[in-house]
């Protein structure tokens, strides 16, 4: 993508979110699903962090990296779409310079952690299924949490690098971004400046992480297939893929969105396409994993009754004395 300033450009300071060029009617009804699909999600993710807090019984290495992906998907999903339901409410479409860039950095940089989360749990249940007898000295809570932190750090350092790069580039009017957040292509598609370089740089770094983390968990899981299938009761193989597939059903859906958007060439993209893709990733995807592990995880489900039931409890206690009050005799 070439754009040369030649010194007849007006630079923009400001920026122009295009959002979904659609009628008001269909505006509002987007900004309802839109609103109830995020609040669910925050609840979710904050039901599962909540658990795993106070249950002991989830204070285990899966877990703890549960709890972690769950608070990145919180983020990641706040870093769109309130501005998106803003959008979509107020009309209002500005977005200043430092505010676009900053969403950029955070979406990429819990993008990457959510990428090496995702590789440290794989290994976790590497050890746990191909290393029953050695699981619990080699993945212990302090090295979960150690690994999890590395994974936080290492995705927003990845991120750093190319926004850094953006924040020095030049970007001319017209200064609409056709999409519903600051994404990388279309800010591009703005620049006055030559981006070639920086485009392979931003690549090879995309297909490093992306790539990388990928083949990581797939190393992961082909050596648990080969562990399960040696396993010689039905029962046992069973029990071994359980405990396993929910994240691999959470691996299939966040790196077939992902990789069909960040491993490609930016010159090849549709951004009425990627609008949609992007909805999936950004909204849809973060509702449905809580969902697939609390539903596949007798673990959690128990956590959940129990809390449930100690919160009906203190209910009941507060409310006691109240209703022996009103079951008085009168005089």
């Amino acid at each position: 993508m070439l754009k040369r300033d030649n010194g007849n450009h007006s630079i923009a300071s400001s920026f122009i979110i295009v959002g979904f060029d659609t009628l008001r009617e269909l505006e509002l009804v987007l900004f309802s699903l839109f609103t109830a699909m995020y609040i669910l999600t925050i609840g979710a993710h904050f039901l599962i962090i909540t658990l795993v807090a106070v249950d002991e019984r989830l204070h285990k290495p899966m877990y703890l990296l549960l709890a972690n992906f769950s608070m990145l998907e919180v983020l990641y999903t706040t870093v769109t779409v309130p501005k998106m339901l803003d959008t979509l409410l107020t009309r209002q479409k500005t977005i200043t310079s430092p505010s676009c860039l900053a969403q950029f950095y955070f979406l990429f940089g819990f993008g990457a952690a959510e990428n090496c989360l995702l590789a440290v749990m794989a290994y976790d249940r590497y050890l746990a299924i191909c290393r029953p007898l050695h699981y619990a000295t080699m993945m212990t809570s302090r090295k979960s949490i150690s690994l999890a932190l590395g994974a936080w750090v290492g995705g927003l350092f990845a991120a750093s690098p190319p926004a850094v790069w953006i924040s020095t580039l030049k970007f001319c009017f017209p200064n609409f971004i056709d999409h519903f957040f600051c994404d990388y292509a279309p800010l591009l598609k703005l620049s006055c400046e030559d981006t070639s370089a920086g485009e392979f740089a931003f690549m090879v770094m995309s297909w490093s992480v992306i790539l990388g983390c990928f083949f990581l968990i797939m190393v992961s899981y082909t050596l648990i297939i080969f562990a399960v299938i040696k396993i010689p009761s039905t029962t046992g193989q069973k029990k071994a893929f359980s405990t396993c597939a929910s994240h691999l059903a959470v691996v299939s859906i966040f790196y077939g969105t992902v990789i069909f958007m960040y491993i490609r060439p930016t010159s090849h993209i549709r951004f009425s396409m990627d609008k949609v893709i992007s909805i999936f990733y950004c909204v849809v995807t973060p509702l449905m994993n809580p969902i697939i592990y609390c539903l596949r995880n007798q673990e959690v489900k128990g956590a959940m009754i129990k809390t449930l039931h100690i919160l009906a409890k203190s209910e009941n206690d507060f409310l006691s004395p109240y209703d022996q009050n009103r079951q008085l005799p009168k005089k």
